[in-house]
């Protein structure tokens, strides 16, 4: 069962330009319903009919957990992707009926901390918006370090500073400013989490920092929904099914498996969560693993593939499926 089965209709109520690479998306029920509950850090599935292609993205929610009337998201243009953020700008507008999935969170506030202590690069600042407005209306103690290539790219960051002042620290690269993550580590009180969502070396950087400086693994929290990359198109065979499945060059495997009607678990869709690791039943040729999930040892093995980011480029690949 996937995350995104039990689709909720919605209508697109506003689409805002933030910059010339970032627009918001507000979503409501297509019946004017209050929409399903969500904490600081969940994400929703945004289902997108592309012609013969059916995209399924999951994007953070930034709107506030305290109002169920709509669904705010942010989506960053990438030309060079699949066309999912390219069919979000270009063709999604005011009035367009969609198909979203429930929110799931899988990035949540910890609550026994003592302190939040939030880290964001670039589009990353998303999940944080949401948790900044619930940890501020709990009044839980928190601070959000935002670092962005150029002021002009810094979505929502004189927003956030007029909001939340003196808890939100910026810094922009082409104002010479740059983050000390271990100045900024080393100098916590005990009891703080750490959260970080951005670019990967950002991420694996503040893991490295914290976990160096003897930060508890339970203390790290990190955010990090990889898009499916393009490459060669490529089969599929699908042993329970007993069907052959064609992998397109922008589509990825998850998908392609949806698209023949074969139910897989799935969650995230971006190889961080687990849910939709498949066992490999044969594979000739070279898997290329992209996800968060799995180890080395298991990329190795030629036994798991998360078929929500991986592919294949080879003779043959059988799936437990």
């Amino acid at each position: 069962m996937s995350a995104s089965d039990n689709l909720i209709p919605v209508i697109v109520s506003d689409v805002v330009a933030v910059n010339d690479i970032i627009k918001r998306f507000e979503f409501r029920h297509l019946d004017g319903d209050a929409l399903p509950a969500f904490s600081g850090g969940a994400h929703i599935v945004v289902e997108m009919h592309d012609g013969a292609t059916r995209r399924k993205n999951a994007y953070s929610l930034m709107s506030s957990p305290f109002d169920r009337g709509a669904y705010a998201i942010s989506v960053r243009r990438d030309d060079a992707g699949r066309g999912g953020s390219k069919f979000m700008h270009e063709h999604v507008k005011p009035g367009m009926k969609m198909n979203i999935s429930p929110p799931v969170n899988l990035f949540a506030l910890d609550h026994r901390a003592k302190k939040h202590l939030m880290i964001a690069g670039g589009i990353g600042i998303t999940p944080f918006i949401a948790q900044m407005t619930q940890a501020h209306a709990m009044g839980a103690p928190f601070e959000l370090h935002y670092t962005a290539r150029s002021a002009s790219q810094a979505a929502y960051m004189d927003h956030l500073k007029d909001r939340f002042g003196g808890n939100v620290v910026c810094y922009c690269d082409d104002d010479g400013g740059g983050l000390d993550l271990t100045a900024l580590l080393a100098d916590q009180p005990l009891g703080t989490h750490v959260y970080v969502c951005g670019p990967k070396g950002m991420i694996n950087a503040v893991i490295e920092t914290a976990t160096n400086l003897g930060w508890p693994a339970a203390h790290i929290h990190f955010e990090h929904f990889l898009s499916p990359p393009v490459g060669q198109a490529f089969s599929v065979h699908l042993a329970r099914a007993g069907i052959d499945v064609t992998v397109g060059a922008e589509q990825s495997l998850l998908e392609a498996i949806e698209a023949s009607g074969t139910p897989v678990r799935s969650m995230c869709r971006g190889g961080a969560c687990g849910h939709c690791e498949t066992a490999i039943v044969h594979c000739d040729g070279e898997l290329r693993h992209n996800d968060h999930w799995l180890d080395d040892d298991q990329k190795a093995s030629q036994k798991f593939i998360m078929p929500c980011v991986s592919r294949f480029c080879g003779t043959r690949l059988e799936l437990d499926l």
